[in-house]
């Protein structure tokens, strides 16, 4: 096994190689906004991660013997297992891969879960690649984090990241929201500018969105929180663009800014059409062909895997799925759909004419490559769907 630790982001194009995602469903409480599956509640996490190791010796095959380059753990909040119980799950993935050629490792954590105790711990996951960390920070404005019902505090938000860095943590990106109705153009540019000024390399960044059957989504309904502003989420979206520009960070992806040499490793591979493994409750997994997806139930999970099943749903993708695909995630990036990819270059004559049908100051299209403007990566799902192609 050749853990090729630290070599960073500088190359992109590695297709042969692949990515394992670990869906790790535990959380103190619940955000209101979230949509993703978890549980507040502790119970079976030893059976959970016994699980999780039984499927990576399920799906040994399902890579079809691609090399690992990255691994990333999500969550909920992977931080609220042990470092030990992590370190076991990575030992079953390089064992079960024993040719991966790690590039990055990530793991997603929450500020109150960063403690002196937590970060000497996650300090000992550096023997196993660990080198790059995720904090939900969302906000660093106590009122934006009442609002969203964040277990953190706003001193927590920057105290935890201060620890993480004094502990030699320096590769980090962050998430921040906005569009909140708690939160004016100007403070979220401050909260931009604070963390700049803390040197994070790498900062995701998402309009609040209301998804259905989420508590934000109730409150809403029945007047207990204010509305989401769209125009003032648009609005803040472009200060998002201004301020990352002005500093010098790649909006390489629509959400997503990093310093030059920073860009995430895995989730770009997403974007470009790597093929992933994922594992755990509700995890997705993509082989270039099909898309799975387990069930998102930590019982049924854990009852599946001790009988020797995978409990999964399969989708095969058809030639326009996967076009549109590629067109839906790659117009989202800096780099631009390339009409002379494989996915998409057997439909180049119909995505071109559709592309006459758009406004003309939504992209700009060079040679095969066709990139969304500033104005455009406000529409990106519209463009998208304006250029998706028919079955042939």
């Amino acid at each position: 096994m050749d853990l090729d630790f630290g070599i960073g982001n500088k190359i992109l194009d590695f297709w042969s190689m692949a990515g394992i995602y670990i869906h790790i469903p535990f959380c103190r409480q619940a955000c209101h906004y979230c949509n993703f599956y978890f549980t507040t509640s502790p119970a079976r996490r030893d059976e959970l991660v016994a699980a999780i190791i039984r499927e990576v010796e399920f799906t040994g095959g399902y890579l079809d013997g691609e090399t690992i380059e990255t691994i990333y753990f999500g969550g909920g909040t992977p931080t609220m297992l042990a470092a030990g119980q992590l370190g076991q799950i990575l030992e079953a993935i390089y064992k079960a891969y024993p040719d991966a050629r790690l590039r990055e490792l990530t793991i997603e954590a929450n500020p109150d879960d960063l403690t002196a105790d937590k970060i000497a711990e996650l300090n000992e996951l550096r023997t196993l690649g660990l080198d790059r960390l995720s904090i939900g920070v969302q906000s660093f404005r106590e009122a934006d984090l009442i609002y969203m019902n964040r277990a953190h505090n706003a001193p927590e938000a920057l105290s935890a990241i201060e620890r993480v860095q004094a502990a030699g943590f320096q590769n980090l990106t962050i998430d921040l929201i906005y569009g909140t109705p708690t939160m004016s153009d100007e403070a979220w540019r401050d909260n931009i500018r604070q963390a700049i000024a803390l040197g994070i390399p790498h900062i995701s960044s998402y309009a609040l969105t209301v998804e259905p059957k989420t508590y934000l989504d109730k409150n809403i309904r029945t007047g207990r929180v204010v509305p989401v502003d769209e125009i003032q989420s648009s609005r803040q979206f472009d200060i998002l663009m201004e301020e990352m520009s002005a500093n010098g960070y790649d909006q390489y992806e629509i959400s997503n800014f990093a310093l030059p040499g920073h860009h995430a490793i895995h989730n770009t591979n997403y974007w470009r059409g790597k093929k992933y493994l994922g594992l755990g409750p509700s995890a997705h997994s993509y082989d270039g062909t099909s898309r799975r997806w387990n069930v998102a139930n930590n019982n049924t999970y854990i009852k599946s895997i001790s009988e020797g099943k995978l409990p999964y749903e399969v989708e095969y993708l058809t030639t326009a799925q996967r076009a549109n695909e590629y067109i839906m995630t790659s117009l989202r990036t800096m780099w631009g759909c390339d009409l002379s990819r494989p996915e998409v270059s057997a439909f180049r004559a119909e995505i071109v004419g559709s592309l006459q049908d758009t406004d003309a100051s939504f992209y700009i299209m060079e040679g095969n490559i066709v990139r969304l403007t500033q104005a455009g990566r406000h529409y990106a799902d519209r463009m998208a769907s304006d250029l998706f192609v028919d079955e042939p």
